[in-house]
């Protein structure tokens, strides 16, 4: 999937020094900094607001949500926070993600900016619709 190769942010143990893997999501939010860990809960909630039947799991090193098939994907990274939808979803949104860094599969959510919570509602709200349709 384009833009999931981009450096991920990991997280060391506290008590060990050592590079660790989230085994589930609030590990995942627990391990990264306490700076950040809101804006991942508000993403967390954003997409689960959207696909409450969506099951949550970690894939790719990251937050992952599936629903009738791959649905959404979360990770951080220096400077954001990567939302990954598969297409076409970026595409057929262009408007809506006017001054926000895209690829083909991914939006670019700044740390500097609050969370878009209702556009994040309405992308993955669109690939559910997708999901299901192909079902």
């Amino acid at each position: 999937m384009e833009g999931i190769g981009e450096r991920l942010i990991e997280t060391e143990s506290a008590q060990e020094g050592t590079k660790k893997k989230a085994e589930d999501v609030e590990s995942y939010i627990m391990d990264a900094p306490k700076e950040v860990q809101g804006k991942l809960r508000e993403v967390r909630a954003a997409i689960r607001e959207a696909a409450p039947g969506a099951k949550e799991s970690i894939s790719y090193s990251m937050p992952y949500y599936s629903y009738k098939g791959r649905l959404a994907w979360f990770g951080l990274h220096t400077g954001h926070i990567g939302l990954y939808l598969r297409p076409p979803i970026v595409e057929q949104h262009k408007k809506e993600l006017k001054g926000y860094v895209t690829t083909k599969s991914a939006v670019h959510l700044p740390l500097d900016r609050e969370i878009p919570a209702s556009l994040i509602i309405q992308l993955v709200r669109a690939r559910v619709k997708i999901n299901e349709a192909e079902e």
